[in-house]
């Protein structure tokens, strides 16, 4: 069972995700903690069974607080990615649309003159005839 506060709850029941489908897997930290780091599993793995995402959280000597920590971090990282989601179909559908769009006047002007100077250009290189 994930422990998170209310908050955090509502933010994965927003996302569409249920307590159920995450699995916690616990082991021993390392780093500072002495004694306590080296007998108790207080680091922490959730894990995202559908998407495989998954954090680790062994800040804390307390295993209660790694679980909180890594709830944060996962539920971070799932609306981070939902956001990258929205923000790619975003882009796709404003590119679709730029690309579809007729070419403003100015621009086919623009256009047309700038082809008419190097046209002119390349008139001025070719060979002069002769007056025979």
């Amino acid at each position: 069972m994930l422990i998170g506060d209310r908050t955090q709850l509502r933010r994965l029941e927003k996302l569409g995700f249920r307590p159920e489908e995450f699995d916690e897997i616990f082991a021993r930290s390392g780093g500072p903690g002495g004694q306590n780091v080296n007998k108790v599993s207080t680091a922490v793995t959730l894990r995202h069974r559908g998407s495989g995402l998954a954090v680790t959280a062994q800040d804390s000597r307390s295993q209660y607080r790694n679980r909180q920590l890594a709830l944060e971090r996962l539920i971070s990282l799932l609306e981070r990615r939902r956001e990258d989601e929205r923000n790619a179909i975003r882009a796709a559908r404003e590119r679709a649309r730029r690309q579809h769009s007729p070419r403003p006047a100015a621009l086919k002007r623009e256009i047309r003159e700038a082809k008419q100077r190097r046209a002119a250009v390349k008139r001025t290189r070719q060979r002069v005839a002769s007056p025979d």
